[in-house]
């Protein structure tokens, strides 16, 4: 066992990450108004950075800017390229509609604020941000917890993107599912139905390999490490995964690759566990979906 992997089990902290994940909806979607739209909406996610995450450079009104989470000394920070700077106070008890009225009168403080779509995204609860005192749970400890695990899942993530040559995401953290995520393309693009909505077509537009850790939903209560293949193959169920404990799943409307977080944190070298789960699950989805294996591996 590592100390760089503490223990996260979801219902000790499920409060908290109910918040937590509220209070990335409401910063991702500044950044989701602000940034210059990218493919698969890479403009969209959080990054994580040396004390939590972060929104990374932001354009409007003539200035540059970014907000952090800074999940070391717990506070949500502000700093335009001009050396200005406001923050908050995260803390328990502080409902997401104190939040997302914070956040708004600082970025107006700084003459950088923006309209934003002021309702979750794809989360169960419905209730707009400015309205939100429901959720105010804020536990330092678990926090602090969940950042280690970013942290050296982040480092861990680069480094398995590196063996790839093909097109390749940041690693970054999708705030609509709360999850830290990468993945591979290979080139080919996937015809979408009609009906499909705006959403899934831009993401789902060419053959992907996803990879990435999330801390544990209402659907599957813990944290795990997973991929997945989309469009998926046939067979892809049958392929055969590593380590020990890693097995397939339904979830959705697809199959995802699945590693539990405690089995990596128990391990010996977690470290070598997650990057032989990432690298079995690359096999399984890239050969029952005919990529080029050779053609798309790295010298490294």
């Amino acid at each position: 066992m590592t100390a760089e992997l503490p223990p996260l089990p979801l219902a000790e902290w499920e409060p908290t990450r109910t918040t937590l994940h509220l209070w990335t909806q409401v910063v991702g979607k500044v950044r989701l108004a602000l940034a210059p739209p990218r493919n698969h909406w890479w403009h969209v996610p959080l990054y994580v950075d040396v004390r939590g995450l972060t929104t990374r450079r932001l354009h409007t009104h003539g200035s540059t800017f970014q907000i952090d989470f800074d999940l070391i000394d717990h506070r949500l920070r502000i700093r335009r390229s001009d050396g200005q700077e406001r923050s908050f106070e995260l803390h328990d008890g502080l409902s997401v509609a104190d939040f997302d009225r914070a956040l708004h009168d600082q970025l107006a403080r700084l003459d950088v604020d923006t309209t934003i779509d002021e309702t979750p995204f794809g989360l169960p609860t419905t209730t707009p941000f400015p309205d939100d005192h429901g959720h105010a749970t804020y536990d330092r400890d678990a926090v602090g917890r969940f950042w280690r695990a970013l942290n050296w899942t982040d480092r861990v993530l680069d480094e398995f993107s590196g063996w790839f040559t093909g097109k390749t995401s940041p690693v970054h953290l999708f705030w609509h599912s709360f999850d830290l995520a990468f993945a591979r393309y290979n080139g080919r693009p996937v015809p979408q139905p009609p009906d499909v909505d705006a959403v899934t077509r831009e993401a789902y537009s060419h053959e992907v390999i996803a990879f990435g850790f999330w801390p544990g939903d209402e659907q599957l209560p813990q944290p795990a490490f997973y991929s997945y293949t989309s469009p998926e193959p046939a067979d892809l169920r049958t392929q055969a995964l590593e380590p020990a404990g890693a097995h397939w799943i339904e979830r959705g409307h697809g199959s995802l690759a699945l590693l539990p977080y405690d089995t990596a944190r128990a391990s010996a070298d977690p470290r070598a566990t997650l990057l032989a789960f990432l690298e079995s699950a690359y096999q399984a989805g890239a050969r029952t979906a005919g990529w080029p294996l050779e053609e798309l591996a790295s010298e490294w």
